[in-house]
């Protein structure tokens, strides 16, 4: 089971929908929601101010992310989490793209950032369960 993961997107149901299978599956302790790219990357500044004073805060290893999100969407949040020292910070993150779409395109492009996955939406259990092997 994960400590924290980090949901990310703008549709209440599809978060809702991700809180209650996440805590079905008993994938993690704690499940963050946020509405967008912009939230997730404020969530991440947060975390990244606050580890500069506690080397043991428990950080989202596993972060589910829609791409079509207004204010920031999944790819402008990726390329600005990669430009920042995230990364070296918090180093065990991943990424899993949850899409409507399954473009070709699109799961190219997932590649060249640290997402592990490129998921249809909407998250299940059996997902989860097939997730949990790369968490150990």
């Amino acid at each position: 089971m994960l400590d924290k993961i980090l949901c990310v997107d703008d549709d209440p149901i599809t978060l809702m929908l991700c809180r209650k299978v996440v805590e079905k599956v008993e994938f993690a302790k704690e499940i963050i929601t946020v509405n967008n790219g912009e939230e997730a990357i404020q969530y991440f500044d947060a975390l990244f101010e606050e580890r500069k004073n506690n080397n043991d805060i428990v950080y989202p290893k596993l972060v589910l992310l829609d791409l079509n999100m207004p204010v920031m969407d999944g790819w402008e949040f990726l390329e600005s989490y990669i430009t920042k020292e995230y990364q070296n910070v918090f180093d065990s993150t991943r990424f899993i793209v949850l899409s409507s779409s399954i473009d070709p395109y699109d799961i190219n492009r997932s590649k060249t950032y640290p997402v592990i996955g490129f998921l249809s939406k909407p998250v299940t259990k059996e997902m989860l369960e097939d997730l949990k092997s790369q968490f150990p």
